[in-house]
């Protein structure tokens, strides 16, 4: 008799088009896979991602103001790889993935793949027009 699978358990399916928005927005972040499976296990306030502490603890490869960090977050947030996090007080200034976003960083972390990579031609560096597309949506707001 096998056990049955708790309903946290079972993956929540996503569009082919929302996989693909999320994981163009994650390649076009400036941020690294490190991060992102930090932030799966706990949630990351941002002085830990912005500036030389970015730097030190491997969430980025140069150092980021605060805006533009939180700008990048945002957009993570809204392509639904990233939420913020709350406490009694209301919203924080700390960040967790979702579960599509868990689900993607599973996959790259599985398959061995560094955001950003370090190669010109690996099959999941952000092409040009990869970042096209990710600044158009980011601007425009589009859903696809």
């Amino acid at each position: 008799m096998s056990s049955p699978i708790a309903p946290s358990q079972i993956p929540i399916a996503y569009s082919p088009q929302t996989v693909a928005r999320a994981e163009r927005a994650l390649r076009c972040s400036p941020f690294k896979l490190l991060l992102f499976t930090t932030m799966r296990d706990r949630s990351v306030p941002l002085n830990e991602i912005v500036g030389s502490s970015g730097v030190e603890r491997r969430h980025t490869q140069r150092p980021l103001l605060e805006l533009v960090a939180e700008s990048h977050l945002v957009w993570l947030i809204q392509v639904g790889l990233l939420r913020r996090e709350v406490d009694g007080q209301g919203i924080t200034d700390s960040f967790r993935l979702t579960p599509l976003g868990r689900q993607i960083v599973e996959r790259y972390e599985k398959a061995g793949v560094k955001i950003p990579s370090d190669s010109l031609h690996a099959p999941l560096r952000a092409s040009v027009w990869d970042r096209i597309v990710n600044a158009l949506n980011r601007w425009l707001r589009l859903p696809f």
